[in-house]
């Protein structure tokens, strides 16, 4: 995938015949933990999945649907269907996010059956250069808190020094054109015609995309022609406008700033539709996009090890204080032990905790993911706590699978199920642990909660969020169209696959906002970043919180502008 559209090939033989380059290297998996006969069995090919499905739901291609993947998998276990490039497209697309598993009537685990062709793909497919180097940046940087530190720090001073991360997010939303290639091309013949300028912004208009703006010329008379000398002066003047001081004489550095921004008088021109950056360049294009409001404060914020609880102590609950929630969310973590030491338990925090691996198992690097796996058990095995809560969804999701991660391991098996027993999100232990305790201050908020797919589906959590939602008086909890539907974040899939992904955060945005909320509520720290890019796209603002920050805002008696 790397344009947004659908993959070409529509069934089992069309990949194998894309693939007679590589039928020399058999099979598509080995004999190292391929995916299982017995759960690929499982799957009747009902259909049920399809609608759940958000790649299907974007292109409607069958190989790019849980039955069809599935259908591949046993392709690859019998030797039809070689590991080919068009092979790995199909698991390359996948988001992992399990909507799949919720709609299936015969309970298909697809989960261990993803994961495990993403540990083969890893293992025995060798992808381009550029893919290499950025997936190895990803998993050398972000699940070590001290590397990531490094990372964000110039990012800071970056915010600090007023780079217009807003407009960068938004800057297909001001070219007008959203689509993919074909939709470029289509704009660059209305560059050339009044009449198709015309006709193409009504069929803009009539399907409601860029919000019915029609193409980059749609606001000048269809009589009038597009001058190049005019598309030229308007490109220098955005680009002042845009840094906020004259970039005469810094020639190269406007063509790195375009090269970002794209902004819509550079759209304009001819010669840069239909274009795309390198592929490192455009996976580090979209980091760009997605990149969080981070601060010297967020980056050096530490949570106590251990908090005492407030009045009879419940239990002890271990926190995983994660890595990306650490340094961009710490208000998340603050939350978090707010409210469980306000509900009667002793929080630990350990301090040598790591990464719970979580994007390395949905990303098959499953070696990682088992050191760390280990290295989490151990942790908070020695802090000696009763339940571990997590305030990240894809986390705890793979906390949960330990067990399933680490069977073959005998030395740690039995640990690693045990350990998962005691594992819950925190919305989870907040509504276990029974009658509240702390007393609830009234919060009037239209609240728009979206279900984060490691939670919904991949834990089967759904009621807890919106019970300790409702549980704050004053909330009015909204209920969204499409709640199923993944938003695009799926980990590191909105790095790797960007045009997808932002695909899928437009979708959601375009509906969240048709709910009018005064705040998104979402429980996944991707999930976050997703939504926020897609709503600056669509130029909305609104606040995003975890539902946990809410919680303790209402304890607080605090605005949540205050949090």
């Amino acid at each position: 995938m790397t344009d947004g559209r659908a993959p070409r090939s529509a069934d089992l033989s069309a990949v194998a015949q894309s693939a007679k380059a590589d039928d020399a290297k058999g099979r598509a998996f080995d004999a190292n933990h391929p995916p299982d006969p017995a759960l690929i069995d499982k799957c009747v090919h009902c259909g049920f999945c399809l609608p759940s499905c958000p790649t299907y739901a974007l292109w409607g291609e069958e190989m790019d649907s849980p039955r069809g993947r599935i259908y591949l998998m046993k392709g690859g276990l019998d030797g039809r269907a070689p590991m080919s490039a068009a092979f790995v497209r199909h698991f390359d697309a996948c988001l992992g996010c399990m909507a799949c598993v919720t709609a299936c009537p015969s309970g298909v685990q697809y989960s261990p059956l993803i994961e495990a062709t993403r540990g083969q793909i890893e293992r025995r497919y060798d992808r381009s250069l550029a893919d290499r180097v950025f997936r190895r940046a990803i998993f050398a940087i972000f699940p070590y808190p001290a590397r990531m530190r490094l990372a964000l720090a110039p990012l800071v001073a970056l915010q600090a020094a007023g780079l217009p991360f807003d407009k960068l997010r938004a800057s297909r939303a001001r070219r007008g054109m959203q689509g993919p290639r074909d939709d470029r091309r289509a704009a660059l013949s209305c560059l050339r015609s009044p009449a198709k300028r015309a006709s193409y912004g009504e069929a803009r208009r009539s399907a409601g995309g860029a919000e019915a703006a029609g193409p980059p010329s749609a606001d000048r008379s269809a009589k009038e022609p597009v001058k190049k000398y005019d598309v030229e002066r308007r490109t220098r003047r955005t680009r002042r406008k845009t840094l906020g001081i004259s970039l005469c004489g810094f020639r190269g550095f406007c063509v790195v700033r375009d090269f970002f921004t794209r902004s819509k008088a550079v759209a304009l021109r001819p010669k840069a539709i239909g274009l795309r950056p390198p592929g490192f360049f455009r996976h580090v294009r979209a980091m760009m996009r997605l990149a969080p409001r981070v601060t010297w404060k967020s980056l050096t914020a530490r949570v106590p090890e251990r908090t005492p609880a407030v009045g009879v102590k419940r239990m002890t609950v271990g926190v995983l204080t994660g890595c990306v929630q650490r340094l961009v969310f710490p208000n998340v973590n603050t939350a978090t032990i707010n409210v469980l030491s306000a509900e009667g338990c002793d929080v630990v925090a350990p301090r040598d905790q790591g990464c719970c691996g979580a994007l390395s198992l949905h990303a098959g690097r499953l070696e990682d993911a088992r050191c760390f796996a280990r290295s989490t058990i151990a942790t908070f095995d020695r802090a000696g706590v009763d339940r571990v809560a997590v305030n990240a969804a894809g986390c705890g999701s793979s906390m949960k699978e330990y067990g399933q991660l680490l069977a073959d391991d005998p030395q740690w098996a039995e640990r690693a199920r045990a350990f998962s027993a005691r594992v819950r999100d925190v919305t989870e232990l907040v509504i276990e642990l029974g009658e509240p305790r702390a007393t609830r201050h009234p919060l009037h908020l239209r609240v728009a909660y979206q279900d984060a797919c490691h939670l919904a589906h991949a834990q089967g959590i759904r009621q807890p969020p919106r019970d300790l939602l409702r549980s704050i008086p004053g909330i009015e909890l909204l209920n969204l169209p499409e709640a199923d539907m993944c938003c695009g974040s799926a980990g590191i899939y909105n790095l790797v696959e960007p045009d997808t992904a932002e695909q899928l955060g437009d979708r959601k945005a375009r509906l969240i906002d048709s709910t009018k909320p005064d705040i998104v509520s979402t429980a996944n720290p991707g999930c976050t970043l997703q939504l926020r890019a897609a709503a600056s796209r669509l130029a909305r603002h609104w606040p995003i919180r975890h539902p946990i920050e809410l919680l303790d805002a209402s304890l607080r008696g605090v605005e949540i502008s205050d949090i």
